[in-house]
């Protein structure tokens, strides 16, 4: 479909599930851009289903809008994205996901032991935290990365 005619709110909301005011959200959010008709109705191009299909699966991976944005920010102006171009964002999202599995298989193997939180509640601690030198870095846990 040429975007001059391009696709109503409603043809958009059946393919993507997401409802008309979600994507009007994300529209003001600036991750897609529909064109106006000479009525002011909004027009979007199918590659906008792709991008609104992207923002919903990133998010579902806990991905802050910020971060969908700017990635979107690279896709080009004026034609739909390749494969190429989608291909550099998954890659970008790809190193964040395998860190994020790497901090949670991190968790997961020191779950049965010391997290690092300087707790002092184990007699002992399969992280070797004697004097509680955990809890002298401040509260929480120390051992983990943030995620």
């Amino acid at each position: 479909m040429s975007r001059s005619h391009g696709l109503t709110i409603g043809e958009v909301a059946a393919r993507t599930g997401l409802a008309p005011s979600a994507i009007r959200h994300y529209e003001a959010l600036g991750l897609v851009h529909p064109l106006r008709n000479a009525g002011n109705q909004r027009r979007y191009d199918r590659a906008d289903i792709r991008r609104l299909s992207f923002v919903m699966a990133a998010q579902r991976l806990g991905f802050p809008l910020a971060d969908i944005r700017a990635a979107l920010a690279d896709l080009p102006d004026g034609r739909p994205p390749t494969k190429a171009d989608w291909g550099r964002i998954a890659t970008r999202f790809r190193r964040d996901i395998d860190a994020r599995i790497a901090a949670l298989e991190l968790l997961r193997d020191r779950l049965d032991g010391c997290i690092g939180c300087g707790c002092l509640s184990l007699e002992t601690c399969a992280l070797h935290n004697p004097a509680d030198r955990a809890g002298a870095e401040g509260p929480g846990p120390r051992y983990l990365d943030p995620i």
